[in-house]
């Protein structure tokens, strides 16, 4: 038989129980702990501090009182957990730089933007600010609901009725288990009016928000934000990372020596370890040019001097600066938010909502609330005007009556009165009997069966309770909306990329008709004589080739532009390096070309210049020509060039000061010339008019700029080319069907490219097998017009010239080889 008393033992699986205990423990930090909610935007320390403080009477008129009174009352009522947690809660609500809107005024040392700790709760005093005091505002109403403390013995509120966003507001960030919450700071104004766009429209979307009411974070450190895409990210998905720059002047001293100043830094950054950090920098020789550093901050603001050597250059250094200190930061946003007690990921139109409908609940339940209260009341009123009305036979029933309970029933019987009716009149002051005072009690009664119907109104309307809302919203946007701290400034990381960090150079870009693209150095490619056999320029796969070739600078802007007419846009050093047989990397990674969409085209710019013009045109021979300007703010999805016809395609650009001559070439050797100024300028998205008319099964090759004293050179696709004068070409009008350039027969092949030069170039041939030749121009024969040329390369069977490019003669030593029966063969050709 079991002894009664013995112990029993209940066996468990270990592996469950582990499992179940941790997701309890985990559940209790995501709720209890680190998650702040989305009505209030507090986390429960920060909102039991807050009611604890407003239960204490701490209010912004009234004095300060010791924080360690404050943190003993939320320890010991509320919050069971350390001292040190509560306290660090509190410090961080009173720091400027940590918050946009200090919910609490601290009196003393509550630390500072080098790091250095608040002093002990015992000498530091505290009491709310104006701003806190919304938060709670209305809290006695019936706005909300409460739940038991941790024992039972008090009860605390579920949310607080927040009269303005919070958790956008001054933002909120906490690690829990497996997951975290990182919501940055935003003005109180852009909020407010972002709450009010979704009240007013509860379709608009996010990036009407974006666009016209909340621009981005607003960090109370200040700073600048660079570009609007984390932005857009962030707050359509909930989860996005931005930018965060310091904001650095650049002044001279009076000896000429450039001085970097930093006003404001990136949120979260400690100015003592930035400087520290700084001074590693330069102690290791990191960073050249700093001769003296210090910081000048005082009470009127933050000043970090930076000198530097006279011969340095200030914007080299300061983005070196940037590169390697948090001078530069990235915030990453993470909007998680618990949502009726669950934690999610959150838009910026969902926040924004689920505030929204806080405030609808809040606004009902206090009109509910006064609406009880008024009832009550004309209740009572209504009782007393019986009496009045009844006076003296009232206090005749009172004098006969041997106890109140008596006079009370008797009142009930006779008047019809409820308990509460008879009860006022029992306690009613004789002075209510006077005139003046019936007319007050009249004057009451009326005033709340107005009150009355219009809280009724409001809670059966749902416009007049946005009414309210709205109302009450503005008015705190009124009291206290501030300035905009941080600046965004638009273009993003890649628009601030300091050229100068970057060596200028001479390079070739190269594109395969894949979309693979690559840069190398121009010295990569030696210098031969026409008729070599070429080395090796890069490795394509079969159905792969190189269709275009450019010479620039790294310095310089790629503008590429598609077989549908977009633009897009590189910086020449953005293209990746590449070794000479390397692939490269697919354009799509880089730009977001559609997929049945190709570049035909690409030139690089300098300037973005007025008063120079982009000349297109088409396969179908139509041409146009816009100023360059309108091509100076590309986005990264690219830019409409101009709008194209049925079945055409974009197949050239070139740039042009407006006064040039301009020479266009077909497949068939048809060539025109005609003056550029014969095409008005369009605008970007015009389609263009005709440049020149082509022939049955013709199509448009090459379209150059041609100078008085150039040379035309016609490259075939078996690898002949020659070079004529350009004053054999004549000028017509635009529209012409052109003269004949080249002529075309099997062995020559189809004319690839036409060229303007003026013999100080090297010609670059690159075959559809990836073989490339470097000779100079000036190398190749001049021939007449209607002639086939000489051979400029030698191909293999079933090879083809894919594209043509001139780039800058070099000097390179030529290569002596023997050409004597090349150069008679060719003779002969020719």
């Amino acid at each position: 038989m079991v002894e009664q008393n013995r112990p029993q033992v209940q066996e468990v699986n270990i592996g469950k129980e582990m499992r179940n205990s941790f997701l309890d423990y985990a559940m209790s930090v995501i709720v209890s702990r680190a998650i702040p909610d989305v009505r209030d935007g507090l986390k429960p320390v920060q909102r039991r501090i807050l009611y604890a403080m407003n239960d204490l009477g701490m209010h912004a008129d009234k004095a300060y009182k010791k924080s360690a009174r404050i943190v003993g009352d939320v320890i010991g009522k509320y919050h069971p957990h350390g001292d040190s947690a509560v306290y660090e809660a509190m410090v961080r609500m009173a720091q400027d730089f940590s918050y946009r809107y200090m919910l609490i005024n601290g009196h003393g040392n509550f630390g500072s933007v080098d790091g250095d700790p608040a002093a002990a709760m015992r000498y530091t005093e505290a009491k709310m600010s104006k701003i806190s005091m919304e938060i709670l505002k209305d809290i006695n109403k019936n706005t909300i609901d409460y739940m038991d403390n941790y024992d039972g013995s008090e009860r605390e509120p579920q949310v607080l009725p927040s009269r303005f966003p919070n958790l956008l507001v001054n933002g909120t960030s906490g690690i829990a288990v497996g997951m975290a919450t990182n919501i940055p700071p935003h003005q109180l104004g852009e909020t407010i009016d972002a709450v009010l766009a979704v009240s007013q429209n509860p379709e608009i979307t996010i990036e009407e928000l974006i666009e016209n009411h909340m621009f981005g974070p607003d960090f109370p450190t200040g700073g600048m934000i660079l570009g609007r895409s984390g932005i857009r990210k962030a707050y359509e998905t909930g989860k996005g990372s931005i930018t965060v720059r310091a904001k650095v002047s650049v002044e001279q001293m009076a000896n000429g020596k450039p001085v970097l100043l930093v006003h404001e830094l990136p949120y979260q950054v400690n100015k003592a370890k930035l400087v520290e950090k700084i001074a590693d920098l330069v102690r290791d020789k990191k960073i050249d040019g700093i001769t003296d550093l210090r910081d000048e901050s005082d009470r009127n603001g933050m000043r970090i001097v930076i000198e530097l050597r006279k011969d340095a250059n200030p914007d080299v250094l300061l983005n070196n600066l940037y590169k390697q200190t948090s001078l530069q930061t990235s915030f990453g946003i993470n909007m998680l938010a618990l949502v009726d007690g669950q934690p999610k990921v959150l838009n910026l139109k969902q926040a924004l909502s689920h505030y929204l409908e806080h405030q609808k609940v809040i606004v009902r339940r206090r009109t509910q609330f006064e609406l009880d209260k008024a009832e009550a009341r004309a209740h009572i009123l209504e009782g007393l005007r019986i009496a009045l009305d009844h006076i003296d036979a009232i206090i005749q029933l009172i004098r006969q009556s041997d106890t109140a309970d008596i006079a009370r029933a008797e009142l009930i019987d006779q008047y019809e009165l409820t308990e509460k009716q008879a009860q006022a009149i029992l306690d009613m002051r004789l002075q209510r009997l006077t005139g003046l005072e019936r007319g007050k009690i009249e004057s009451e009664y009326s005033e709340l069966q107005d009150l009355i119907e219009e809280l009724k109104a409001i809670l059966s309307n749902e416009t007049k309770l946005l009414e309210i809302i709205t109302e009450e919203l503005e008015a705190i946007k009124k009291q206290f909306n501030d300035a905009r701290r941080t600046e965004i400034v638009s273009g993003g990381i890649d628009f601030f990329e300091d050229e100068d960090l970057i060596p200028e150079e001479d390079i070739v870009i190269t594109l395969t008709h894949r979309g693979y693209v690559k840069r190398l150095p121009s010295s990569t490619y030696r210098t031969q004589r026409r008729g070599g056999r070429g080395v090796q320029g890069m490795d394509t796969n079969d159905d792969d080739f190189v269709e275009h070739l450019i010479s620039t600078s790294t310095h310089d802007t790629v503008l590429f532009f598609t077989n549908k007419g977009k633009a897009y846009r590189l910086k020449g050093y953005e293209v990746p390096e590449f070794s000479r047989t390397a692939k490269g990397i697919p354009l799509i990674n880089m730009l977001e070309i559609d997929k049945d969409e190709w570049v035909n085209a690409v030139i690089t710019v300098n300037e973005f210049q007025d008063d120079h013009y982009l000349f297109f045109t088409t396969k179908h021979g139509i041409s146009k020509r816009t100023q360059l300007s309108q091509f100076a703010k590309i986005r990264r999805g690219g830019l409409i060039a101009l709008n194209l016809r049925d079945d055409d395609e974009l197949i050239s650009v070139r740039l042009t000061d407006g006064d040039q001559n301009i020479m266009i070439a077909t497949r068939f050797g048809s060539l025109i010339r005609f003056e550029e100024s014969q095409i008005r300028s369009m605008g970007r998205t015009a389609a263009g008019v005709k440049g020149i008319t082509l022939r049955d099964g013709d199509e448009v090759v090459s379209m150059e700029i041609l100078a008085p004293d150039a040379y035309i050179l016609n490259v075939t696709e078996n690898g002949y080319g020659k070079q004529t004068k350009a004053e054999d070409y004549r000028l017509i009008n635009r529209g012409g069907k052109g003269v004949s350039t080249c002529h075309i027969t099997e062995k020559t092949g189809p004319v690839v490219a036409v060229k303007a030069v003026n013999q100080t170039e090297d010609l670059m041939i690159m075959t559809a097998s990836g073989v490339l030749i470097r000779m100079p121009v000036e190398s190749i024969s001049m021939t007449g017009r209607n002639t086939q040329g000489v051979r400029l390369i030698r191909l293999q069977e079933d090879e083809k010239v894919a594209t043509v490019a001139c780039v800058e003669e070099k000097d390179d030593e030529l290569e002596e080889e023997d050409l004597t029966a090349i150069d008679e063969s060719d003779q002969q050709e020719s």
